[in-house]
């Protein structure tokens, strides 16, 4: 019984689905032998160019068949009356504000250079690209906030909000924010996942409280214009206190974009002491901003997307260089997925805090680093790990070779493999073997001596996650809080990786056992999911089904349909011998009282579960001597002309193509 155990819980993928007897080969002799290339939730690859421009607000303009024909004045040379004449009276019916105000007495008060013709023309592009009911509401909306704003009527409930629904298109979404920004500025609008949302600007509305309505709105169209070198000048004040409030209040609410200064009225005397408040933008303060829900100015999140190629370079050593170019944090980062080492790798990325024109001027210096950035443009937010459909890859196996004591046609053996492998499921999930590496003779070191400081001398320098954990726990020593220190020397995206990859070490052992225990026979007490139209990573508890003794007699389902967990706290085991094994793994590493929630350590694993089997998809092939590719490895042309197989398909999410290979070749690697 306990050789029986003792197999079970170090059982590794020993076994293989299909029944061909493959073939042997070398994968990876260099990096241009080993291409992957993401596929987006969308299934496009992410290496194919993108048709859609830098995204630039400030150069998106309505054609000339769709600007306002009301319109005809410019705004930069109207008096302060004609513009709030002119710009307020838009909502014909349902302004009903400042009625004391006489027009006629302030034409020194204009904005110069505020907001330019194309822009004010912008505020009517809303009727070409909305749909005629949309903007009635959009318009009744607006009315319905003055309304309760002129009747004290506090902001609440669902119409305090209103969604223009997504907008697909990034262009127009810009063009969108714009529009009704200038056109409405005592309204904001917020965007999330191609969703426009408008609501009411609370910091217009508190404003309005210190100068007149007319102000205030022509005050907030000039912060969204954001034109370099203008500004604005409110109505000349007598009073000293008042103007010192309009100081305190731009300066507290918009500080960090614009300042304040007090000029006298060009005739000024004693019997008139007017003053002016004049508003500059700071010097490269005039940027895009997104004026915040909570009374608070802030400056919009900038989100840039790009696709990331490297070579022969892993992840984390790409992001930590990219990092330290563009001023910022690895956190700052977000991905789908992790890509290979020794390989040519495409894969989307977005960074925070960066602007699409800051990192296009780095592109030369990352070269150095064997990478390149490419399809950058603005998006909204950040990815997530599994945001993706899976993966391409082009693979060259050289050095093809049969089986030991088979005697057979090698081409024949090829063909027959690659054919029989297309047509049938394939496990696909295995954690990479360890290598003997300097990186790995420093974690034995440390494995074997628990020496942070020793193990630190023996890490190479390149390997900065490691290195951080070792120089937090020779700094706070090998206890439970110094092991917690090294856990948060760690960024989010990372600690995640790790969970999911100890995850699915369990799960790729608990695969191979299954398989090894029952082949391919669904067998009671094994899961199943009833609905196989639904990704597996979001596969909810309702659509798994525990396996009953007559549905195994039966042969009511399929082994394409059995699914195991990956841990967390929110799934169910198997019961039969497999759900045993699961117990057995955990308590022989210690978790066997873990729900997958600890607090202290800012985790919370739900987990989900996976089918043990997949399809590699669009597979083909090619054999061809090895003299038809102009190759190089180990620094040196490869002259003899050896066999190869050239090699593509695609998998999804989180499957390894060496797996599929192994499958393949019957052979380990």
């Amino acid at each position: 019984m306990e050789e029986d155990t003792d197999f079970r819980i170090r059982f590794s993928s020993l076994c293989f689905i299909t029944d061909h007897v493959g073939f042997h080969g070398t994968i990876k002799s260099s990096p241009s032998d080993f291409v992957v290339i993401e596929i987006d939730e969308q299934g496009q690859l992410v290496n194919k160019a993108s048709d859609e421009p830098i995204h630039k607000v400030n150069k998106i303009l309505p054609g000339p068949n769709n600007l306002a024909k009301k319109t005809n004045l410019d705004p930069q040379n109207l008096s302060f009356e004609e513009r709030s004449n002119q710009e307020v009276n838009t909502l014909a019916g349902c302004s009903g504000d400042d009625q004391n105000y006489e027009p006629g007495s302030e034409k020194e008060d204009t904005i110069e250079d505020g907001t330019s013709k194309g822009e004010e023309e912008n505020i009517d592009v809303l009727g070409s690209l909305l749909d005629e009911k949309t903007n009635e509401l959009l318009n009744r909306f607006a009315c319905d906030v003055k309304e309760k704003w002129n009747s004290k009527t506090e902001l609440i409930g669902p119409s305090s909000e209103f969604s223009l629904g997504r907008i697909l298109d990034k262009n127009q979404r810009a063009i969108l924010h714009s529009a009704i920004r200038q056109k409405f500025p005592f309204l904001i609008t917020v965007g999330k996942n191609s969703e426009i949302v408008v609501k009411p600007n609370l910091e217009y509305k508190e404003l309005c409280h210190l100068v007149s309505e007319e102000e205030a709105f022509d005050f907030f169209k000039y912060l969204d214009a954001k034109k370099e070198n203008s500004k604005f000048t409110f109505k000349p004040d007598i009073n000293k206190d008042h103007r010192k409030a309009v100081h305190h209040f731009i300066n507290k609410k918009f500080g960090n974009l614009v300042e304040t200064k007090s000029f006298p009225e060009p005739n000024y005397s004693a019997d008139n002491p007017k003053v002016m408040i004049t508003v500059r933008f700071r010097e490269k303060a005039h940027k895009p901003r997104k004026r915040s829900l909570h009374g608070c100015q802030e400056r919009r999140v900038i989100y840039t997307a790009f696709t990331l190629r490297k070579e022969n370079l892993e992840m984390f050593e790409a992001v930590g260089f990219l990092a330290i170019k563009l001023g910022v944090i690895p956190s700052d980062f977000s991905y789908a997925g992790l890509k290979d080492k020794k390989a040519i790798t495409y894969q989307a990325m977005v960074v925070r805090k960066v602007t699409p024109e800051r990192l296009k001027n780095i592109e030369k210096e990352i070269e150095k680093k064997r990478m390149n950035v490419f399809n950058i443009q603005s998006v909204d937010d950040s990815l997530r790990l599994g945001q993706l459909k899976g993966n391409h890859f082009d693979i060259v196996i050289r050095n093809l070779k049969n089986q030991i004591n088979d005697s057979a046609n090698l081409r024949e053996r090829i063909l027959e493999a690659v054919e029989n492998v297309k047509v049938k499921a394939v496990q696909l999930f295995l954690t990479p073997e360890e290598l003997d590496d300097p990186v790995n003779r420093a974690k034995k070191y440390f494995l074997q001596t628990e020496d942070a400081k020793g193990t630190l001398s023996l890490m190479p320098e390149f390997k900065v996650r490691e290195r951080a954990l070792l120089e937090s726990l020779h700094r706070f020593g090998m206890t439970e809080e110094g092991c917690i220190q090294a856990w948060f020397s760690f960024p989010h995206s990372m600690r995640i990786f790790y969970v999911h990859a100890y995850s699915s070490k369990i799960w790729n052992e608990a695969v191979s056992y299954r398989l090894a225990t029952y082949g391919s026979r669904v067998v009671e007490g094994d899961l199943v999911c009833l609905d196989e139209d639904i990704d597996d990573e979001h596969l909810p508890s309702s659509k798994v089904h525990l396996v009953t003794e007559e549905e195994e007699s039966a042969n009511t389902y399929a082994i394409h349909q059995v699914v195991l967990p990956v841990l967390g706290y929110n799934i169910q085991y198997p019961k039969n011998k497999l759900g045993k094994w699961y117990q057995e793994v955990l308590s022989r590493d210690g978790l066997q009282t873990c729900r997958f929630k600890i607090p202290t350590l800012k985790l919370n694993v739900p987990g989900c579960y996976r089918k043990i089997l997949k399809h590699p998809c669009n597979l083909s092939y090619q054999l061809i001597e090895d003299h038809d590719i102009d190759v190089m490895k180990e620094g040196s042309h490869i002259d003899e002309a050896t066999l190869s197989l050239l090699i593509s398909f695609d998998l999804d999410a989180s499957c390894y193509a060496t797996v599929c290979l192994r499958e393949i070749m019957k052979h380990d690697f």
